[in-house]
Order: C-alpha cells, then structure tokens, then sequence
C-alpha cells in the first residue's frame, strides 16, 4: 500500500482582498529569475490536498495556491458566484498581487476556473495549465459524475479523504451542491478553445472521470500540449512531483 505524502513544515499565508471577497493563499517556494511564479486552483471545495504537489513546484518557482471564494480558508464571496466569477476573482487577485506575468494551474474544478482565468486576464496569465480536467461529457449529468467519482476513488489514495474531511466540513452541503451545479454548468471546451497562451493538459490514465479522446480533443483546440501520467484523478496525492517538470517546461515556454 503506498504511503500518503508528507505535507509542507514551512509556508507563507496571506490573505488578500478582491471584489469577489477575501483571498486565502498560501505561499511556497521563492521567486526565480528564469522561472515565471505558478497560481494553483483548488479543486472542488478542497485544497490541502495540493500542498505537496505545490512544494514540489516549489523547487522552482514560487507556487501560490489559491482558494476560491468560500471554501478552503478564503472568506465568503460578496456574490453568487459562477464559474466565470471565480475565474474573475483570480484575475482581480493577479492584479493585487502585482503578477504581471503568472502561470495558471488548476487541478479538477480548479481547470474550469483556470480557463476562465486565462480567458479573462491574458495580459497577466503567460501559460494555463490543466490536470486532471473536467467535466468531460462522460460524466454528465450529476448521476454520472457521481458514479464515476466512486470509480475513481477506489483507486487506492490512503490519507486523501481524511485530508478532505475539515474543508468538507467547512463547505457544508450546501456549498459543495453550488459548485458541483456551478461547475456542471460550464463547459471548459469554450473557454479553452479562446485560450491564445500556452497550455498544457495534464491526464492521468486511470483517471475515471474523463475519456482520453475528450482531453486530446481539448488540448487540441488551443494547440496546446497533452501529457499522461500514471494514477487516478487525484494523482498529485501519491506522486506530488509529477506535473513538476511538465509544468516547467510550460513556464519556460511562456517566458
């Protein structure tokens, strides 16, 4: 049975005000004079979950991850928020920040959000990243998208959903309902296709929530790359350094 990762003893918190309501990221890594510094999305609800994969970034870069508005330690949104709301308070948070140039990775829910990102700020955003995205038309509608995410999560990932637990709490059923409709709403195929910067897909290949056809369909329409990794659909939780080097080669690209 393989062994949870180790999270990250050391990291920089911040908090930071946009229209759409107070930011939480947490920081790793520092700055580099050959590497642009890495924004990562949370996925649905959760984000702790990240933070080995971000120090793996970390190597390199300076990773921030970010949590959207009401979930993970950011505050409550001052709006309903969609999709494209969420994308919209990353790139108000660019701007805050004083990012003028950024990578910009989601992994899951979090690819929809950074599409929008890139489409919305691609003064700021030099490169997108996608791994593990969704929602591949395989898991639509929600009862799809349910039964496939038990599939997937018989893949064997011990310590993930005792790591999910308190931001599951936090959340509350009513807020992993708004981003669950939010996210089945939106179709990541428009934003990607309007995407002019770099990107990069990232599959797993035992990953139960997408199709192989549909992410080399999507990295296809914005001349993007496609790259496959071992794992599941969290395959960041076992092998945290998988999309380190991929991502990389992204950020160099874009430079």
């Amino acid at each position: 049975m393989p062994e949870p990762p180790r999270l990250p003893e050391e990291m920089l918190l911040r908090y930071t005000d946009v229209p759409e309501g107070r930011i939480r990221t947490r920081v790793l890594g520092r700055r580099q004079p050959d590497a642009l510094p890495v924004v990562v999305v949370q996925g649905m609800a959760v984000s702790d979950y990240l933070l080995p994969a971000c120090a793996a970034l970390g190597s390199w870069t300076e990773v921030h991850l970010f949590d959207v508005p009401g979930f993970g330690g950011s505050g409550r949104p001052t709006r309903r928020l969609d999709v494209r709301g969420y994308g919209e308070a990353v790139a108000h948070w660019l701007e805050a920040a004083g990012l003028d140039r950024a990578v910009v990775v989601g992994h899951s829910s979090g690819t929809q959000v950074a599409a929008w990102a890139g489409v919305l700020a691609p003064d700021r955003v030099a490169a997108v990243g996608l791994a593990s995205p969704t929602i591949d038309p395989i898991a639509r509608p929600l009862p799809k998208l349910l039964y496939r995410w038990r599939l997937d999560a018989r893949s064997p990932s011990p310590g993930l959903e005792e790591n999910h637990v308190p931001e599951w709490r936090r959340a509350g059923i009513a807020g992993a309902a708004h981003l669950v409709r939010a996210h089945l709403a939106d179709r990541i195929e428009e934003q990607v296709a309007r995407l002019r910067m770099p990107v990069l897909v990232i599959r797993a290949e035992d990953d139960r929530l997408t199709t192989d056809h549909w992410v080399r369909g999507l990295a296809a329409s914005a001349g993007g790359n496609l790259v496959t990794v071992p794992g599941a659909h969290a395959f960041l939780w076992l092998d945290p350094g998988a999309w380190s080097e991929p991502l990389r080669e992204l950020s160099a690209k874009a430079r």
